[in-house]
């Protein structure tokens, strides 16, 4: 696969016990995305190439670039043939959402891109959730196995973060992304449940195989979700961000165990 994939090959070294050997060895890819809304340029991100069009549309709905606006159109570089930018541009087209604030700089893949600086900001264009979905060790340790299987990029590369929704009752996973950024892989989540109008994510959980940050909590809230359930720990922000969303939290979930951190 060349490098406009999502993974490519390299050659590399194995030391180990006294031997050394080459081998074929298989990265994930990473590569800057020019994100525009409504011809405005609105921020470049690294990312894995792949549902471009979900990662799009759903950091300008979590990130509140939308207002209330639909997102009627998604498609690569308005400005010429998308060969020219390597589909490295994407145009969401809302017909009637603000004209957005650029982020400058480029994100790298480690960070989030957070719109919203303080808890004050999103409580002033979020509310609470009504209730918090109930807990399950049990059936929250089925949903990090059902996201195990189904991490292709993760089994091929080792390097690949993975985000889901999920049914808290049932466990049932609906739908899984991948990507080099946690941030992204949520964003493209969110971005599926856009395009099919399956937003609010009402009664349902967001599963993220990494640790559980501001910039993924806020996001949960922004579409709806009822519970973040992350591999590793929360931050302190996360955490504070969750109880003022009336968000459910879970931390360390691990072989049918977990910390419960908010509400």
């Amino acid at each position: 696969m060349t490098a406009r994939g999502r993974t490519t090959s390299v050659l590399v070294t194995t030391v180990g016990a006294g031997d050394r050997s080459r081998r074929s060895d298989r990265l994930v890819v990473e590569e800057p995305l020019q994100l525009r809304l409504d011809g405005h340029l609105v921020a470049t991100t690294m990312r894995t190439p792949g549902h471009d069009y979900e990662l799009a549309a759903g950091f300008c709905f979590t990130e509140g670039l939308l207002a209330g606006a639909p997102v009627r159109t998604v498609r690569y570089c308005a400005l010429g043939p998308a060969s020219e930018t390597d589909f490295n541009v994407v145009e969401v087209g809302s017909g009637g959402a603000p004209v957005p604030t650029p982020r400058l700089g480029t994100t790298t893949s480690s960070c989030g891109l957070c719109g919203a600086a303080s808890i004050e900001a999103l409580q002033a264009r979020l509310a609470p959730l009504a209730a918090p979905v109930p807990l399950d060790a049990g059936v929250l340790a089925s949903v990090a196995d059902r996201v195990q299987s189904s991490q292709q990029l993760f089994a091929a590369t080792g390097s690949a973060h993975a985000a889901a929704a999920f049914d808290p009752v049932t466990g049932e996973v609906s739908l899984v992304r991948e990507d080099i950024g946690r941030h992204n892989a949520v964003d493209k989540v969110v971005g599926r449940l856009v395009l099919d109008g399956g937003l609010p994510a009402t009664g349902r959980g967001l599963f993220v195989s990494g640790r559980a940050s501001f910039e993924i909590v806020q996001k949960a809230w922004a579409a709806g979700f009822g519970l973040v359930a992350a591999v590793s720990g929360p931050s302190a922000l996360a955490v504070e961000t969750a109880r003022a969303a009336n968000l459910a939290l879970v931390g360390f979930l691990r072989r049918g165990s977990m910390n419960v951190y908010a509400p």
